[in-house]
């Protein structure tokens, strides 16, 4: 009968066992009687039955009885120990590091990996993406492809990257990655060292009535925009070293580990990922109070307009630890000591496909030529469970990553803050919520002994609760009042839409609409700049305090720079949602993961998650931003005027920025029920799987007694 073996590795077959009972049992790797004694082959099958044989019998019996138990499906142990599982380069494999040779130590320096990659790309890459623009004269949609030069240079290298590495040796693919992403990472910080010292005239003072200068208005483009041309290089370097980390290192983790507990160690990994931004906005943030030429001596300060931090210092010190870490992974075997005995529990979960195509993809030799890559796709496509997984993940991805980019700009229109009071009450919430809700998912899982369709469940019901907690958006905080945007410059009504930042107390400061600097008065009502307040001059005693304006209607006629606090009562609310919201997203990210891995054969599970990635970018992270981005400009109220050239938003209508997030978000939250309920019912459970296989299965002395390692063979 043709056997199906089910694993990454070839398997000794049947008949070569049978036949080599004159080879010594220490060469077989299965000695476990006295020195000296020479088992035979019946006595070595007879010390590891096979959990889900139904007759119980060993491999070795005589043909009468081995007719009688032909038609049910067997699942086998066969010694197939892996020929070189020692940790270290080429032949130098020292025994101290021996020690770091465990699924724990491999997920010590991918955990590293990860979070330098999050720190990397999603924390330094938006914290200093406006001293860029500023120092190389970029324009917005520069930088915005910049930005997604990564994503661009991840879905071109997936199919090659999780096709051909699930495949081949998983840990040289991943270091390889990480080396080309420490790489990403200098060449990202050589235009600062390439481009000449950065040098600035001194700022002048401008925005008072009268207004004492006029902005000069140019079209040309500088020479130092070209250097965008080596910030995309660097970020598609960025794209191709990550690109092994989701796919290879989820593969490689699940792979080495109990099926149970799994989950929490994919869980770990995709924390170790989240905490990364953060801890690249807190060390970016830190840069960008030093001035960019250290060293240096400027009069500028860091709140001045042309002040540039040090935004390449956190490129230049991630790049050297990528590379640092990358020697310890391209050290590790191909399969970690021990590793086979959990191929089985594994096969058990597995679901079994109407058209038994699994058969075909469990075919060790299936997957390793070019030639196998149309069907491995077709056999995918055919997969509802897989494709309504990719398609959840999707829609999951949209908002993540919609809520990343507008999240803080929400709080700032909601709650009147500046930018950077947002961006750190933004990370405040998801740096608990998602690491700690990503963490919680493979705890869970593992907790309660989640299966297939347990964990297709579960994410049910955390898209439903964070579904119902959507609903926040319903609530917003009233706009502070504006003068001539929001409300009249003589505290009269304003009609919606209608702008006038001209009135009568302003009319002979000729204020010009380029210099945005918002000032509040005593009343809380906020104006476009001291020029549009009518200020004639700053206090000595107190620069941020402008005396004389005329705008103002009170005995003092003062005003302080900066927005007016909003004094919403609704905040407590949302933000106690928007954490709901954001902690129930995550949850489910790490149980649906598991869920894919268990919805497709061993053979398939690198190249069903890169395929699940380029789904999840191209449908989610890359247009879910865009679109969230077009609804949210709907509810612009004031926009820019960049030499008569509408630049970005000032002042957001806060009722219609959440109204419109509202329903975006609802749509996606539903499209993504209706997903993982489709997904659930369309789920086929294995056949003849039982309850209690993973007790029947070696233990873990067991399998260190023996030199070699236990793989599962088939019988179909």
């Amino acid at each position: 009968m043709p056997q199906h073996a089910v694993g990454d590795k070839r398997f000794t077959s049947v008949a070569q066992l049978l036949s080599s009972s004159a080879v010594p049992a220490a060469e077989n790797g299965l000695e476990h009687g006295p020195r000296g004694s020479r088992a035979s082959p019946c006595s070595e099958r007879a010390a590891v039955q096979s959990p889900l044989d139904p007759c119980s019998q060993p491999l070795c019996q005589r043909q009468a009885e081995k007719h009688s138990c032909q038609a049910a499906p067997t699942v086998q142990y066969v010694s197939a120990g892996p020929e070189d599982a020692a940790c270290g380069w080429q032949g130098f494999a020292p025994e101290c590091l021996q020690v770091f040779n465990t699924p724990k130590g491999f997920l010590l320096f991918l955990c590293a990996a990860s979070f330098l990659q999050g720190m990397t790309v999603n924390g330094f890459i938006n914290t200093v993406i406006t001293s860029i623009e500023r120092r190389y004269d970029l324009h917005s949609y520069q930088s915005g492809l910049i930005a997604s030069s990564y994503d661009i240079a991840a879905c071109l290298c997936l199919t090659f990257v999780s096709y051909f590495g699930g495949s081949g040796h998983k840990p040289r693919w991943l270091g390889w990655g990480v080396l080309v992403l420490g790489a990403g990472s200098l060449v990202f910080a050589l235009p600062h060292f390439i481009s000449g010292r950065y040098e600035v005239e001194r700022d002048e003072e401008v925005g008072t009535c009268p207004a004492n200068r006029s902005t000069m208005c140019m079209d040309s483009i500088s020479d130092l925009a070209h250097y965008r041309l080596v910030f995309m290089l660097g970020q598609f370097l960025h794209g191709m070293g990550a690109t092994p980390l989701y796919t290879l290192g989820v593969t490689y983790l699940d792979e080495n580990v109990k099926s149970s507990y799994s989950p929490v160690y994919i869980a770990i990994f995709y924390t170790a990922a989240i905490l990364g931004p953060a801890a690249g906005y807190l060390i970016g943030g830190t840069m960008l109070n030093v001035y960019v030429e250290v060293g240096q001596r400027t009069h500028l300060t860091p709140e001045s307009p042309l002040w540039v931090g040090a935004w390449w210092i956190g490129f230049l010190g991630a790049g050297v630890a990528a590379l640092l870490v990358a020697v310890p992974i391209l050290g590790y075997p191909q399969q970690l000591p021990g590793s086979q005995r959990y191929v089985v529990m594994r096969a058990a979960e597995t679901q079994q496909l109407k058209d038994h195509s699994h058969k075909t993809a469990s075919n060790p030799a299936f997957g390793r030529t070019v030639r196998d890559l149309p069907l491995s796709i077709w056999l995918l496509l055919k997969n509802p469970t897989f494709i309504l997984l990719c398609l959840a993940g999707a829609t999951e991805a949209t908002l993540v990553a919609s809520m990343s980019t507008f999240g803080p700009k929400f709080f700032e229109a909601q709650f009147s803050l500046s930018a950077s009071e947002a961006a750190s009450l933004f990370g405040y919430l998801v740096v608990p919520a998602g690491g700690g809700g990503t963490l919680l998912g493979g705890f869970l899982v593992n907790r309660f002994k989640l299966r297939g369709p347990g964990i297709i469940r579960f994410c049910l019901l955390c898209t439903l609760t964070s579904l119902l907690a959507f609903l926040v958006f319903f609530t917003h905080c009233p706009n502070v009042p504006m003068a001539g945007v929001t409300t009249g410059y003589t505290r009269s009504l304003q009609p919606e839409g209608y702008l006038n930042l001209t009135a009568a107390c302003n009319a002979h400061c000729s204020c010009s609409p380029e210099h945005y600097s918002p000032v509040c008065d005593s009343n809380n009502t906020m104006y476009y700049s001291p020029c549009h307040a009518g200020c004639q001059h700053t206090d000595p005693a107190s620069p941020k305090v402008y005396q004389g304006c005329s705008c103002v209607p009170t005995s003092l006629g003062n005003a302080t720079a900066g927005k007016c606090t909003s004094s919403c009562q609704r905040k407590p609310l949302l933000l106690v949602l928007v954490f709901v919201v954001i902690i129930f997203t995550f949850l489910s990210s790490i149980p649906a993961l598991t869920a894919t891995l268990r919805c497709v054969c061993d053979q398939q599970r690198s190249f069903a998650l890169g395929i699940q990635w380029i789904v999840v970018r191209t449908l989610g992270s890359i247009p879910g931003p865009i679109a969230f981005g077009w609804v949210i400009d709907k509810a612009c109220l004031l926009w820019q005027d960049q030499c008569g050239h509408q630049g970005s938003c000032f002042v957001y209508q806060n009722a219609a920025m959440s109204r419109y997030m509202l329903v975006v978000g609802l749509a996606y939250k539903v499209l993504g029920f209706l997903f993982f309920a489709t997904a659930y019912f369309l789920y086929k459970p294995p056949s003849g799987s039982s309850g209690g296989l993973e007790p029947s299965l070696p233990s873990q002395s067991s399998a260190s007694e023996s030199p070699t390692d236990l793989q599962c063979q088939r019988d179909v």
